[in-house]
């Protein structure tokens, strides 16, 4: 019987080159996103990852087709950029929901699915969670919880056999880039933002990501945490030795 992924955000950038990758490799595979997919070669709901009772039922349906679901890869996220005193709560709020509290209800929700096959949460959290960067404040800090939230997780289900893995990429080319909003008119914030933009863009491609994925979707032990990269692996290791001063130091003399 095949295997069965779910991934949200499956319609451009790391979670289409993911949903394309697992089918490569033999899954049957569903996404979740916002807007339509046009393409034919997996099936993906149009839904809102905040809509709560639209997941629930996305989760029934695809287990009452498939009778199985092995993977779900958190990826659905969103990013603002800007300084914190001219960000809106409306906005604030919007990229904790779908960052954050959207992938912890979604986890929920897929758990009693995973118990029957030992399967896995994989969460996109970021090399930002470790080393926040500054106006894009409220994106770090979304993405530190999540590594936190899947750190926490994992202990929860290890007695279930079920695995919880946070992949954590550095500059990313994707579509992302351009997505992301810029609010405010901090003329600072405007430079280090469009730094990190042209940063992105040499970074690696959504496909190297989705490798990352999924060999921890196949590995026996995977790691709780694993970065994307050479460059990401060498970030997270000075982060650990350095202080968090020097660090912080460090990425000021970078984007401020």
């Amino acid at each position: 019987m095949e295997k069965v992924a779910v991934i949200t955000g499956a319609t451009s950038g790391i979670g289409l080159a993911a949903a394309r990758l697992f089918l490569q490799k033999g899954y049957r595979v569903y996404g979740i996103a916002r807007k339509p997919y046009q393409g034919t070669d997996f099936f993906c709901y149009s839904a809102d990852v905040t809509d709560e009772t639209a997941i629930g039922g996305i989760f029934e349906e695809i287990f009452a087709r498939e009778g199985r679901i092995d993977i779900l890869v958190n990826n659905a996220g969103m990013g603002i950029a800007g300084a914190v005193e001219e960000s809106t709560s409306e906005r604030i709020a919007r990229i904790v929901n779908v960052n954050l509290t959207s992938l912890c209800v979604l986890s929920s929700k897929i758990v009693p699915y995973l118990k029957h096959t030992r399967g896995r949460i994989i969460n996109l959290s970021s090399v930002g969670g470790i080393m926040p960067l500054p106006y894009q404040a409220m994106y770090s800090a979304t993405k530190a919880g999540v590594e936190v939230f899947s750190r926490a997780l994992a202990n929860e289900l290890k007695p279930y056999g079920i695995k919880v893995i946070a992949v954590l990429p550095g500059d990313t080319k994707t579509g992302f880039t351009a997505a992301r909003v810029c609010e405010g008119t901090n003329e600072r914030a405007q430079r280090s933002v469009a730094r990190m933009a042209r940063d992105e863009q040499h970074g690696k491609s959504p496909e190297c990501v989705a490798k990352v994925i999924y060999k921890a979707a196949k590995k026996r032990r995977p790691p709780l945490r694993v970065a994307v990269g050479f460059v990401s692996k060498l970030e997270l290791f000075l982060a650990r030795i350095f202080p968090v001063s020097f660090v912080n130091f460090v990425i000021r003399k970078m984007y401020c």
